[in-house]
């Protein structure tokens, strides 16, 4: 009985409207001090108030287990930097409508203190509610215990609910961002998110088939020796050459930690990786990664097996920058012992001034000589919209001359690796993926490979 009544104590609360009262009971006494015949009518007041207050007492705590909630996601893990819908489901096993707020206890990975969701249950009814989250780090994101406040239409009492229901989600880099690219990619329809259509200079050696000419068929591809036998035009169709290895080499070091609307460049490269491995295995190429910082820390062989997507997403899903300096002569001796075939290396990177490509060039010019390599950095767009303010003082003046100098020497940057013979993409951290993917279609339309 003793931890019966403490466990209702544990519950009760007086609600907003019961501490009105009281207050109004409070001037009604010290008023009655004036006005002594106040004080029969407050007095009176005060014991409806009381007996009020024990009635809906006892009938918010009558029920052991009177609301229940549950969680639910629309996936088995959440999409970094993605906004991913989450569930919440109520009942209320009152015989009566009852008003809730529910305070869930989200990850502390989001820093949501304030997160409340009210709302008005009649008797035996069910409540689905939808709400939001944005994760911005790969990892497991623990949600804790779901807090309710359940209240009777009286509204004087509080019975404060705390439902276990532990739940976790792991972050994964961003799969709702790699299934819409998929969905375009297998429609042909990927310049509808901006990836530019480039003129095919020529064709693979990979034949196909001979088919019947349609208009908009290419004339120089006629096959005049079918087009005799069948009495009709009959062309030859080719296809990109496949099976070719395609490696994302994603830098984890320290440059890489520089955030970006709440992102870090590591974690637009892990996205930008994935969405083109899987659009390079529709393709009917072999997607690879390769990660590094002072060494190599994570590779998956390029190939063509049927769970090689998910070891793309597992080999990525928990990696992190450990602040070292990256080592570029460890990834040429690395690649020169395991990665023989000659392959398109995308190496995710940042140089931020010419002096430190310098330093990294030797390296980068033997990777040359045996893999195509395109280098993919990134545009200070905090620089950018610094040159594309007014000044209006002295000191704005030299930041925007200091400024000018940096953006000059991130184009110098592609002009020196253009002398290399290597290719580079220079682009806004949120336009990594399209102009990534824009890069990787046109070395396959033009044979680069």
């Amino acid at each position: 009985m003793k931890e019966k009544f403490l466990h209702i104590f544990k519950q009760f609360r007086l609600s907003g409207r019961a501490y009105y009262v009281v207050l109004v009971l409070v001037v009604l006494f010290v008023l009655s001090f004036i006005q002594p015949k106040l004080y029969a009518i407050t007095s009176l007041t005060l014991f409806v108030f009381f007996l009020l207050l024990i009635v809906d007492g006892i009938i918010l705590f009558k029920n052991q287990e009177p609301i229940s909630a549950s969680r639910s996601s629309e996936h088995s893990r959440l999409s970094n930097g993605d906004v991913n819908n989450l569930y919440l489901t109520i009942e209320n096993y009152y015989a009566f409508k009852i008003k809730l707020q529910i305070l869930d206890e989200l990850p502390f990975q989001l820093q949501a203190r304030d997160f409340v969701i009210k709302c008005v249950l009649d008797s035996g009814e069910v409540k689905k509610f939808s709400y939001f989250i944005r994760p911005i780090e790969r990892g497991e994101y623990h949600f804790g215990t779901l807090n309710i406040l359940a209240t009777s239409p009286l509204s004087l009492v509080e019975r404060q609910l705390k439902i276990s229901q532990e739940f976790m989600l792991p972050a994964y880099p961003s799969f709702l961002k790699l299934r819409q690219y998929e969905l375009l990619a297998i429609s042909n329809r990927l310049s509808d998110l901006g990836l530019k259509k480039i003129r095919r200079i020529g064709h693979s050696s990979e034949f196909e088939q001979i088919k019947e000419y349609v208009q908009g068929d290419d004339i120089r591809t006629i096959n005049w020796k079918a087009t005799a036998r069948r009495n009709q035009l009959m062309v030859n169709h080719f296809r990109d050459e496949r099976a070719q290895q395609v490696y994302c080499v994603v830098d984890m070091g320290r440059v890489m930690k520089m955030p970006f609307e709440e992102l870090t460049l590591l974690d637009y490269s892990i996205n930008a990786s994935l969405v083109l491995g899987h659009v390079a295995w529709i393709k009917q190429d072999k997607p690879g990664l390769i990660g590094f910082n002072s060494k190599v820390v994570t590779a998956v062989n390029a190939d063509r097996k049927g769970n090689q997507l998910l070891r793309l997403q597992e080999a990525l899903y928990n990696a992190k920058t450990n602040f070292e300096e990256s080592n570029f002569d460890n990834l040429l001796a690395y690649t020169r012992a395991k990665v023989t075939q000659r392959s398109l290396f995308l190496l995710f990177t940042n140089f931020e001034s010419l002096s430190g490509l310098r330093r990294q060039s030797k390296y980068l010019r033997r990777l040359a000589t045996q893999h195509l390599v395109v280098v993919i950095f990134f545009e200070n767009t905090e620089l950018k919209q610094l040159l594309n303010t007014t000044p209006k003082n002295t000191f704005q003046i030299y930041e925007q001359a200091i400024a000018q100098k940096f953006d000059i020497e991130k184009r110098q940057i592609v002009a020196e690796l253009q002398q290399y013979g290597i290719l580079s993409v220079y682009t806004s951290p949120q336009n990594l993926t399209v102009n990534t993917l824009n890069k990787y279609l046109e070395i396959k339309t033009r044979g680069l490979i």
